[in-house]
Protein backbone atom coordinates (compact mmCIF):
# COMPACT_ATOMS: atom_id res chain seq x y z
CA UNK A 1 0.00 0.00 0.00
CA UNK A 2 1.15 3.04 -0.95
CA UNK A 3 -0.28 5.98 1.64
CA UNK A 4 -2.33 4.97 4.68
CA UNK A 5 -3.98 8.13 6.75
CA UNK A 6 -4.70 8.11 10.09
CA UNK A 7 -7.15 11.08 11.60
CA UNK A 8 -6.26 11.84 15.20
CA UNK A 9 -3.29 11.97 16.81
CA UNK A 10 -4.07 11.06 20.11
CA UNK A 11 -2.81 7.80 21.96
CA UNK A 12 -4.90 5.47 19.96
CA UNK A 13 -4.23 7.60 16.55
CA UNK A 14 -0.25 7.72 17.27
CA UNK A 15 0.11 3.79 18.96
CA UNK A 16 -1.69 2.64 15.41
CA UNK A 17 0.86 4.66 13.82
CA UNK A 18 3.62 3.16 15.62
CA UNK A 19 2.48 -0.79 14.95
CA UNK A 20 1.61 0.13 11.63
CA UNK A 21 5.47 1.34 10.92
CA UNK A 22 6.94 -1.56 12.18
CA UNK A 23 5.04 -3.62 9.74
CA UNK A 24 6.49 -1.51 7.40
CA UNK A 25 3.37 -2.35 4.92
CA UNK A 26 2.80 1.11 3.52
CA UNK A 27 5.00 3.27 1.99
CA UNK A 28 3.74 6.40 3.83
CA UNK A 29 1.46 7.01 6.79
CA UNK A 30 -0.18 10.62 7.14
CA UNK A 31 -1.27 11.59 10.71
CA UNK A 32 -3.88 14.55 10.82
CA UNK A 33 -5.15 16.24 14.30
CA UNK A 34 -7.10 19.48 14.58
CA UNK A 35 -4.01 20.37 17.29
CA UNK A 36 -1.30 22.35 15.54
CA UNK A 37 1.77 20.41 16.15
CA UNK A 38 0.09 17.31 17.40
CA UNK A 39 0.42 15.35 14.03
CA UNK A 40 4.15 16.49 13.22
CA UNK A 41 5.31 15.95 16.59
CA UNK A 42 3.53 12.01 16.86
CA UNK A 43 5.41 11.14 13.33
CA UNK A 44 8.72 12.74 13.59
CA UNK A 45 8.77 10.90 16.91
CA UNK A 46 8.15 7.29 15.56
CA UNK A 47 9.99 8.38 12.50
CA UNK A 48 13.16 8.67 14.56
CA UNK A 49 12.50 5.06 16.09
CA UNK A 50 13.23 3.82 11.92
CA UNK A 51 16.61 3.42 11.94
CA UNK A 52 16.29 1.37 15.49
CA UNK A 53 13.26 -0.53 14.50
CA UNK A 54 14.24 -0.99 10.74
CA UNK A 55 11.48 0.47 8.87
CA UNK A 56 11.22 2.63 5.75
CA UNK A 57 7.75 3.53 6.26
CA UNK A 58 7.51 7.79 5.44
CA UNK A 59 5.63 9.41 8.25
CA UNK A 60 4.20 12.90 8.30
CA UNK A 61 1.98 14.90 10.42
CA UNK A 62 -0.59 17.78 9.72
CA UNK A 63 -3.09 19.69 11.08
CA UNK A 64 -4.34 20.51 7.66
CA UNK A 65 -6.48 18.16 5.86
CA UNK A 66 -4.64 17.78 2.50
CA UNK A 67 -1.59 15.64 4.55
CA UNK A 68 -4.43 12.54 3.67
CA UNK A 69 -4.29 14.02 0.26
CA UNK A 70 -4.05 10.11 -1.33
CA UNK A 71 -4.43 8.01 0.83
CA UNK A 72 -5.51 4.58 -0.07
CA UNK A 73 -7.19 3.90 3.22
CA UNK A 74 -8.30 6.21 6.02
CA UNK A 75 -8.25 5.04 9.94
CA UNK A 76 -10.44 7.69 11.99
CA UNK A 77 -9.48 7.52 15.62
CA UNK A 78 -10.31 10.98 16.23
CA UNK A 79 -13.40 11.87 18.60
CA UNK A 80 -14.37 12.18 22.29
CA UNK A 81 -12.99 9.48 24.52
CA UNK A 82 -14.86 7.87 27.48
CA UNK A 83 -14.38 8.73 31.25
CA UNK A 84 -14.85 6.49 34.11
CA UNK A 85 -18.31 5.73 34.44
CA UNK A 86 -19.08 6.71 30.69
CA UNK A 87 -21.16 4.14 28.22
CA UNK A 88 -19.44 4.35 24.46
CA UNK A 89 -23.36 5.62 23.86
CA UNK A 90 -22.61 8.43 25.89
CA UNK A 91 -20.02 10.23 23.56
CA UNK A 92 -22.16 9.29 20.46
CA UNK A 93 -23.76 13.12 19.61
CA UNK A 94 -20.64 15.08 19.93
CA UNK A 95 -18.09 12.12 17.69
CA UNK A 96 -21.00 12.20 15.20
CA UNK A 97 -20.46 16.25 14.93
CA UNK A 98 -16.68 15.19 14.40
CA UNK A 99 -17.23 12.52 12.35
CA UNK A 100 -19.47 14.68 9.95
CA UNK A 101 -16.46 17.17 9.70
CA UNK A 102 -13.75 14.60 9.04
CA UNK A 103 -16.07 12.73 5.81
CA UNK A 104 -16.07 15.85 4.30
CA UNK A 105 -12.55 16.15 4.27
CA UNK A 106 -12.21 12.52 3.24
CA UNK A 107 -14.74 13.16 0.15
CA UNK A 108 -12.27 16.33 -0.51
CA UNK A 109 -8.85 14.63 -0.62
CA UNK A 110 -9.22 10.67 -0.62
CA UNK A 111 -12.56 10.07 -2.42
CA UNK A 112 -11.36 7.10 -3.44
CA UNK A 113 -10.02 5.51 -0.62
CA UNK A 114 -11.38 2.70 2.07
CA UNK A 115 -12.18 3.73 5.69
CA UNK A 116 -11.89 2.22 8.89
CA UNK A 117 -13.32 3.45 11.49
CA UNK A 118 -12.63 3.31 15.11
CA UNK A 119 -14.03 6.00 17.45
CA UNK A 120 -16.99 5.23 19.39
CA UNK A 121 -19.51 4.05 19.29
CA UNK A 122 -18.19 2.66 16.72
CA UNK A 123 -20.82 0.57 15.19
CA UNK A 124 -22.56 3.94 14.97
CA UNK A 125 -20.45 6.04 13.69
CA UNK A 126 -19.56 3.20 10.88
CA UNK A 127 -23.25 3.37 9.82
CA UNK A 128 -23.03 7.22 9.60
CA UNK A 129 -20.28 7.07 7.09
CA UNK A 130 -21.81 4.73 5.27
CA UNK A 131 -24.77 7.55 5.56
CA UNK A 132 -22.80 10.20 4.99
CA UNK A 133 -20.62 9.07 2.07
CA UNK A 134 -23.21 6.87 0.05
CA UNK A 135 -19.91 4.70 -0.76
CA UNK A 136 -20.65 0.68 -1.15
CA UNK A 137 -20.05 -1.04 2.70
CA UNK A 138 -17.14 -2.77 0.85
CA UNK A 139 -15.39 0.23 1.10
CA UNK A 140 -16.88 1.61 5.04
CA UNK A 141 -15.98 -0.96 8.02
CA UNK A 142 -15.07 -1.10 11.53
CA UNK A 143 -12.93 -2.11 14.33
CA UNK A 144 -14.09 -3.74 17.48
CA UNK A 145 -13.82 -7.35 17.00
CA UNK A 146 -10.31 -8.11 16.75
CA UNK A 147 -10.12 -5.98 19.86
CA UNK A 148 -12.63 -7.57 21.83
CA UNK A 149 -11.18 -11.40 20.66
CA UNK A 150 -8.60 -10.50 21.82
CA UNK A 151 -9.42 -9.62 24.96
CA UNK A 152 -11.40 -12.89 24.74
CA UNK A 153 -8.33 -14.70 24.09
CA UNK A 154 -6.06 -13.24 26.34
CA UNK A 155 -7.93 -13.82 29.49
CA UNK A 156 -8.85 -17.40 28.44
CA UNK A 157 -4.60 -17.52 28.44
CA UNK A 158 -4.63 -16.06 31.69
CA UNK A 159 -7.16 -18.48 33.37
CA UNK A 160 -5.70 -21.68 31.77
CA UNK A 161 -1.97 -20.83 31.74
CA UNK A 162 -1.79 -21.98 28.16
CA UNK A 163 -0.14 -20.45 25.62
CA UNK A 164 -1.90 -17.67 23.41
CA UNK A 165 -0.63 -18.98 20.33
CA UNK A 166 -3.03 -21.92 20.50
CA UNK A 167 -6.39 -19.75 21.52
CA UNK A 168 -9.04 -19.28 19.05
CA UNK A 169 -11.76 -16.70 20.19
CA UNK A 170 -14.61 -15.26 18.46
CA UNK A 171 -17.03 -11.88 19.68
CA UNK A 172 -19.90 -10.84 17.59
CA UNK A 173 -22.29 -8.02 18.03
CA UNK A 174 -22.31 -4.64 19.00
CA UNK A 175 -18.85 -2.93 20.93
CA UNK A 176 -20.38 -2.61 23.91
CA UNK A 177 -22.02 -4.37 27.65
CA UNK A 178 -24.25 -6.93 25.02
CA UNK A 179 -21.35 -7.60 22.68
CA UNK A 180 -21.72 -11.76 22.34
CA UNK A 181 -18.63 -13.29 22.79
CA UNK A 182 -19.10 -16.95 21.03
CA UNK A 183 -18.06 -19.57 23.35
CA UNK A 184 -19.19 -22.54 21.02
CA UNK A 185 -17.11 -21.03 18.05
CA UNK A 186 -13.34 -20.40 20.78
CA UNK A 187 -11.54 -22.97 21.20
CA UNK A 188 -7.95 -24.21 22.03
CA UNK A 189 -6.39 -25.74 19.43
CA UNK A 190 -9.51 -27.30 18.54
CA UNK A 191 -10.42 -28.63 22.10
CA UNK A 192 -13.81 -26.95 23.23
CA UNK A 193 -12.89 -24.49 25.78
CA UNK A 194 -15.52 -26.54 28.66
CA UNK A 195 -12.60 -29.20 28.30
CA UNK A 196 -9.98 -26.75 30.49
CA UNK A 197 -12.74 -24.46 32.53
CA UNK A 198 -16.14 -25.29 34.00
CA UNK A 199 -19.28 -23.28 33.12
CA UNK A 200 -18.18 -20.74 36.17
CA UNK A 201 -15.36 -19.80 35.29
CA UNK A 202 -16.81 -19.30 31.15
CA UNK A 203 -19.12 -16.93 32.39
CA UNK A 204 -16.63 -14.93 34.35
CA UNK A 205 -14.65 -14.30 30.97
CA UNK A 206 -17.61 -14.12 28.64
CA UNK A 207 -18.32 -11.01 31.30
CA UNK A 208 -15.07 -9.89 31.51
CA UNK A 209 -14.69 -9.56 28.11
CA UNK A 210 -17.40 -7.37 27.57
CA UNK A 211 -16.31 -4.97 29.99
CA UNK A 212 -12.87 -5.07 29.24
CA UNK A 213 -12.57 -1.26 28.39
CA UNK A 214 -14.40 -0.24 30.94
CA UNK A 215 -12.56 -2.01 33.36
CA UNK A 216 -9.07 -0.04 32.05
CA UNK A 217 -10.46 2.44 32.12
CA UNK A 218 -11.33 2.58 35.81
CA UNK A 219 -8.03 1.82 36.19
CA UNK A 220 -5.97 4.39 34.44
CA UNK A 221 -8.71 6.63 35.44
CA UNK A 222 -7.16 9.78 32.97
CA UNK A 223 -6.97 7.36 29.88
CA UNK A 224 -8.87 4.66 27.93
CA UNK A 225 -6.91 1.68 26.30
CA UNK A 226 -5.14 2.06 23.29
CA UNK A 227 -2.30 -0.38 23.12
CA UNK A 228 -4.92 -3.07 22.29
CA UNK A 229 -7.09 -1.44 19.88
CA UNK A 230 -4.15 -0.07 18.01
CA UNK A 231 -2.31 -3.76 17.54
CA UNK A 232 -5.95 -4.81 16.72
CA UNK A 233 -6.03 -1.79 13.56
CA UNK A 234 -3.04 -3.39 12.72
CA UNK A 235 -4.15 -6.43 12.38
CA UNK A 236 -7.08 -5.72 10.03
CA UNK A 237 -4.57 -3.16 8.27
CA UNK A 238 -2.38 -5.73 7.12
CA UNK A 239 -5.12 -7.96 6.20
CA UNK A 240 -6.12 -5.49 3.63
CA UNK A 241 -2.63 -3.86 2.71
CA UNK A 242 -1.01 -7.22 1.94
CA UNK A 243 -4.37 -8.71 0.21
CA UNK A 244 -4.49 -11.83 2.95
CA UNK A 245 -8.35 -12.53 2.85
CA UNK A 246 -8.36 -13.09 6.76
CA UNK A 247 -11.34 -13.70 8.27
CA UNK A 248 -11.69 -11.36 10.97
CA UNK A 249 -14.26 -10.14 13.13
CA UNK A 250 -15.49 -6.61 11.62
CA UNK A 251 -18.02 -4.12 12.22
CA UNK A 252 -20.14 -3.92 8.41
CA UNK A 253 -23.31 -3.32 6.96
CA UNK A 254 -25.44 -5.95 6.89
CA UNK A 255 -27.22 -6.80 3.95
CA UNK A 256 -29.29 -9.34 4.97
CA UNK A 257 -26.79 -11.40 6.41
CA UNK A 258 -28.48 -12.51 9.74
CA UNK A 259 -32.09 -11.38 9.00
CA UNK A 260 -30.70 -7.57 9.32
CA UNK A 261 -30.03 -4.59 7.03
CA UNK A 262 -29.78 -0.34 7.52
CA UNK A 263 -27.23 -1.57 10.41
CA UNK A 264 -23.41 -2.01 11.14
CA UNK A 265 -22.96 -4.60 13.42
CA UNK A 266 -19.73 -6.63 14.12
CA UNK A 267 -19.56 -10.33 12.19
CA UNK A 268 -17.10 -12.34 10.92
CA UNK A 269 -16.03 -11.22 7.24
CA UNK A 270 -13.13 -11.69 4.50
CA UNK A 271 -10.90 -8.57 4.41
CA UNK A 272 -8.47 -7.96 1.52
CA UNK A 273 -7.53 -5.89 -1.13
CA UNK A 274 -11.05 -5.41 -2.07
CA UNK A 275 -11.82 -4.30 1.62
CA UNK A 276 -14.75 -5.78 3.45
CA UNK A 277 -14.90 -8.15 0.82
CA UNK A 278 -17.63 -10.68 2.32
CA UNK A 279 -19.22 -10.73 5.62
CA UNK A 280 -20.24 -14.48 6.79
CA UNK A 281 -23.02 -15.74 8.25
CA UNK A 282 -23.08 -17.97 10.93
CA UNK A 283 -25.56 -20.51 11.88
CA UNK A 284 -26.87 -19.07 15.86
CA UNK A 285 -28.56 -21.51 18.26
CA UNK A 286 -31.29 -19.62 20.15
CA UNK A 287 -29.46 -18.53 23.28
CA UNK A 288 -26.83 -16.66 20.64
CA UNK A 289 -28.83 -15.66 18.37
CA UNK A 290 -31.54 -14.08 21.79
CA UNK A 291 -27.88 -11.99 22.43
CA UNK A 292 -27.34 -11.05 19.10
CA UNK A 293 -30.62 -9.42 18.75
CA UNK A 294 -30.61 -7.77 21.70
CA UNK A 295 -26.92 -6.52 20.62
CA UNK A 296 -28.76 -5.43 17.43
CA UNK A 297 -31.40 -3.68 19.39
CA UNK A 298 -29.01 -1.60 21.06
CA UNK A 299 -27.26 -0.16 18.04
CA UNK A 300 -30.69 0.77 16.74
CA UNK A 301 -31.40 2.72 19.45
CA UNK A 302 -28.48 4.75 19.31
CA UNK A 303 -29.06 4.87 15.32
CA UNK A 304 -32.43 6.68 16.52
CA UNK A 305 -29.95 9.49 17.18
CA UNK A 306 -28.58 10.32 13.91
CA UNK A 307 -30.32 12.97 11.86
Amino acid sequence: MQKIAIIGAGRVGESTAQFLARRDIAREIALLDVREGAAAGAALDIQETAPLLRFDTRLTGSHEASVIAGAELVIITAGLPRKPGMSRSDVLDKNVEILDVILQDILVHAPQSRILVVSNPVDVLTYRAWQKTGWSRDRIFGQAGVLDTSRMAAFIALETGLSTHDIQALVLGGHGDAMVPMLRYSSINGVPLDHFMDQATLDNIVERTRHGGAEILALKQTSSAYGAPAAAIAEMVEAIALDRRRVLPTVALLDGEYGERDVAMGVPCILGQGGMERAIELELNAEERAAFDRSIAGVRKDLEHLA
